[in-house]
This record gives structure tokens, sequence and C-alpha cells, in this order.
């Protein structure tokens, strides 16, 4: 019974050791970097940096000249951004690029976690409720996620299937969910009162456990 009573204690740890304890940033895939000048500018100057881009596609696109009003806005924000040594030609030109990059950061999983055993907290958002219980959700990192706010990138975002039918005690529910990890992009469509829209994930957990949210002491 001893021997027996060891042998199971062991093999718990080995069990335990190969489940990875994951925190959200954990599940953020890596790319070259890239300079990115847009971090540089205050607020105040990329809202500048839009409407100079902006007007200069009204004035290069329209059939009549900019009214006086556009044109005088115009030499406004040029001048201020042109003061404060921003180079807006440049800027203007790496705009597609820097959004290209910026896409691709987003949307990195970590593909080395695919087909790990891994245990991580995070906030319910159900995509469907019978009698009080869910079986799929989505995962996210912050309340009003995809609701209240815009939806996270797809690495920051877990579609799960519970094991078994979860008792949801609110939207948003704080819980620990533990089962194998899979990558790849998939799209689920989420339903709101006055609509719907489709929700784009990195992250899957089949046949996962659900626990409530508890700190370990």
């Amino acid at each position: 019974m001893y021997r027996l009573l060891v042998s199971f204690l062991l093999l718990s740890i080995v069990v335990s050791a190969e489940t990875l304890e994951l925190l959200w940033p954990d599940l953020q895939g890596q790319i070259e970097e890239f300079e990115d000048p847009f971090t540089a500018l205050t607020s105040d100057q990329l809202f500048e940096l839009g409407m100079v881009a902006r007007l200069r596609a009204m004035a290069a696109d329209g059939d009549k000249p900019l009214s006086e009003t556009n044109q005088t806005e115009l030499g406004e924000k040029t001048k201020s951004l042109e003061d404060a040594g921003i180079d807006i030609d440049y800027l203007l030109e790496k705009r597609a690029e820097i959004t290209e990059m910026r896409r691709q950061r987003a949307q990195a999983v970590r593909e080395d976690l695919d087909g790990q055993k891994i245990r991580m907290p995070g906030y319910l958002l159900p995509l469907d409720i019978t009698e009080g219980e869910v079986v799929e959700f989505l995962l996210v990192p912050w309340v009003g996620a995809c609701i209240h706010t815009p939806p996270p990138p797809p690495n920051q975002i877990v579609y799960v299937q519970a094991s078994t039918p979860w008792k949801v005690q609110g939207q948003w529910e704080p819980v620990f969910v533990e089962g194998t990890m899979k990558t790849g992009d998939i799209t689920k469509g989420l339903f709101f009162v006055d609509g719907s829209a489709d929700i784009h994930i990195g992250y899957t957990l089949e046949s996962a456990l659900v626990t409530p949210f508890e700190i370990k002491k």
C-alpha cells in the first residue's frame, strides 16, 4: 500500500509538471522586430497626421479644390507637425507597411503550444447558454472584451469547449481552464441584442476542465 501511494504521488507530480501554467502575455507569438515610428507620436499628433492624410486624399481625389476652411486646416495641421520635427511624407509612406506588421504581431501565435496541456485564467464570454449552462465560450483577458470594447487580437482569445456544461454565474465570470491547446485561426459568431460579429481566434481548448477562479496561496 505504501509503495502504491508513493507511486501515485510521483505520477501526480509528473502530470502536474507537464501542465503549463500560462498567463495572457504567454500567448503572444514572436515576429521579427520592426521599428514603429508612430509610437513616438502623441495622441494629438496622430490625430493631426490623420487629418493631413484625409485632407490630402480629398484634394487628390476631388473634382474641385478644397474649401477655404479645409485648406486652412490642412496648412495648420501640416505646420504643427513640421514644427515638431515630424516627417509627414515619410510617415504616410510607411503607414501601410507598419499597419501590416502590427497585424502580423497581433495575430502571431506560439506554435510550440500546439498539443501542450495548459492551465490559465480568464473571463468567460458565453457563445450559447442553455438553461443557465454553457459548453462553448470564449476566454478573454479583460471584462467587456468583444462587446463593450473592441475584441482583443486573435492571440489573446481562446475558444473553449468544456468537458461538462458549466453553470454560468454571470457574463465575464472569472474561471480557470485546463486542457490541450490547439493553435490555428478559427472564426466564431458572437450574437448581441442588436446584431452579431465574427470574432477571430488564435487558440482552441477542447474537452477543457473549467474551474472557479481561485488564487493559490
